[in-house]
């Protein structure tokens, strides 16, 4: 067993080489570029919502106010008619990047510290690299990756979209498993 306090080197640095490639490919790389689609009347949309004032929080439209209420025939013409909307709305004014940064970072330390814990209690001191790389980096990929399916499951998110943020995850994963086989304690 080896304790999480004695593995602070490769959590914190698999957490700064992810934040790093991760820049990489959303800012230099065209891989995500086309995640998200663009109105062709997007002015006309965005002054159309306006109007209507919708605090920032989630939402789906229509939405039945219960799951009895999905039988009823004024539910079901609407969800036919559509179109049917699952949207975020965020108050106006420029993305605080380094909220999200810093966030996206912390997110990564937190992947890093199960990557620690799970590889921690199933290997010993002096472990072989290739032992360490499979559980930490399987750890880290299902933190950076699975959760994401449900956003394609569940709220029709494009599933193009998804995989490639999958794809993204399995190299994080990887990173993260080259960290810590590269510095497990011997």
């Amino acid at each position: 067993m080896v304790s999480i306090t004695s593995l602070w080197l490769p959590i914190l640095l698999s957490a700064v080489i992810v934040f790093f490639v991760s820049s990489i490919i959303h800012m230099v790389l065209p891989f995500h570029r086309n995640d998200w689609r663009r109105l062709s009347n997007e002015d006309a949309v965005l002054e159309a919502l306006r109007r209507f004032n919708i605090a920032p929080g989630d939402y789906l439209a229509p939405r039945p106010a219960t799951p009895q209420a999905m039988k009823d025939p004024e539910f079901q013409a609407k969800m036919k008619a559509g179109p049917v909307l699952v949207m975020t709305v965020r108050a106006g004014g420029a993305p605080s990047m380094g909220r999200s940064l810093g966030l996206w970072f912390a997110y990564a330390v937190v992947v890093g510290i199960f990557a620690a814990y799970i590889a921690g209690r199933a290997l010993a001191p002096g472990t072989r690299y290739p032992e360490v790389f499979r559980f930490a980096g399987c750890t880290a990929f299902v933190g950076y990756s699975l959760a994401l399916l449900q956003n394609s499951i569940w709220y029709w998110r494009n599933w193009g979209a998804t995989l490639r943020s999958v794809i993204d995850g399995l190299l994080y994963g990887l990173l993260t498993g080259g960290t810590f086989g590269w510095l497990w304690p011997r």
